[in-house]
């Protein structure tokens, strides 16, 4: 979706076989054949300014996409603009897949902070599932996962306390942050707002507020401005009774 805030590049910063999240643990490794089908697949990347509206709920994309780098967010909004908070977009997740499939987007994606996207054309889905099972299976994959997370993030937002679900929400981001590199001094630092934990939590301001004084308190995190450190995502994950999010290397395209 044109938009001020999103500036396409001319060319390549980084062409698939040097992509630099292909060298972390966390991402299986594709046969030669698979990147060079990805490597075609890609047709540019997207600069994206931190609150730009990546994709629009309702909206029809061409495009769908795997974040390079930087945080998003989906949501999606009652008729009163109440907003419900459903997901955090890391670097390795596809985004833009539901339009691609559904025809139009069921919910909205948000940029947290500035973010490079590589970008794929819808129209080429059929021929990657024709010729490459393989990253076809790696879509599904994709798709199941993030159906289990929302399991467990309905889960948590049903039958847990608030300082569990905050806990949760914490320890569960700090969980896939890490994995994809964006833990610095062993710390992860996350750029969001107490709104947004409200939104993602189903708890008024206020009550977020308090519940993530009390992890303060218990020095398990720290909130600062530009977003929440993790102190102790040990601690969080057992005060939240999770036992961690435990997958082998996932597909990145």
């Amino acid at each position: 979706m044109p938009s001020k805030n999103i500036h396409s590049f001319s060319g390549r910063r980084f062409p698939c076989q040097q992509c630099p999240l292909r060298a972390l643990p966390a991402f299986r490794e594709l046969a030669k054949t698979e990147l060079a089908f990805v490597n075609t697949f890609k047709k540019g990347e997207l600069a994206v300014e931190k609150g730009t509206a990546v994709l629009v709920e309702g909206s029809h994309s061409a495009h769908l996409y795997t974040v390079l780098s930087g945080w998003s967010f989906r949501y999606k909004l009652l008729s009163d603009g109440r907003r419900q908070i459903l997901n955090y977009v890391m670097p390795g997740d596809l985004i833009g897949l539901q339009g691609s499939v559904m025809g139009e987007m069921q919910h909205s994606v948000e940029a947290l902070s500035a973010m490079l996207l590589c970008v794929f054309e819808r129209e080429q889905l059929p021929e990657l599932y024709r010729k490459h099972p393989g990253l076809a299976y790696d879509i599904t994959w994709l798709a199941a996962r993030e159906e289990r997370m929302l399991d467990e993030n309905l889960l948590s937002v049903g039958r847990r306390s608030a300082l569990e679900r905050a806990a949760y929400l914490i320890a569960f981001i700090a969980a896939r942050a890490k994995g994809v590199g964006l833990d610095t001094r062993r710390q992860v630092r996350i750029p969001i707002t107490q709104q947004h934990v409200a939104d993602t939590l189903g708890l008024s301001l206020v009550h977020t507020n308090k519940t993530l004084r009390k992890l303060t308190a218990r020095g398990l995190i720290v909130w600062q401005e530009g977003g929440c450190e993790v102190v102790d995502a040990a601690k969080l994950q057992e005060l939240a009774g999770w036992e961690g999010i435990g997958e082998d290397r996932r597909p990145l395209l």
